[in-house]
């Protein structure tokens, strides 16, 4: 998990197809939220418009749970997810 202050989770799987990042989250996300996906690879900003958890449209995640969101660019995994501002 990603050390407190330093992000609101991390990438764990990147599904290619589908461009859906599945993210372990240690801070609460909602619909309308704007992420920053940073990595290795990967830096973007990108407004959050669809959460799932096991297949199930959500409004709003909390801390630990692990959500799948439609991201616009590829990540991989230990890319951490910070809120953007």
């Amino acid at each position: 998990m990603v050390e407190p202050g330093k992000g609101i989770g991390v990438i764990k799987h990147y599904y290619d197809r589908l461009q859906v990042g599945i993210i372990q989250l240690n801070a609460p996300l909602k619909i309308g939220d704007t992420i920053h996906v940073k990595g290795a690879h990967d830096d973007f900003i990108q407004m959050i418009d669809s959460i799932q958890i096991e297949h199930q449209k959500i409004d709003e995640a909390n801390a630990g749970d692990l959500v799948g969101i439609k991201l616009n660019q590829k990540v991989h995994e230990h890319d951490v997810v910070y809120r953007a501002e």
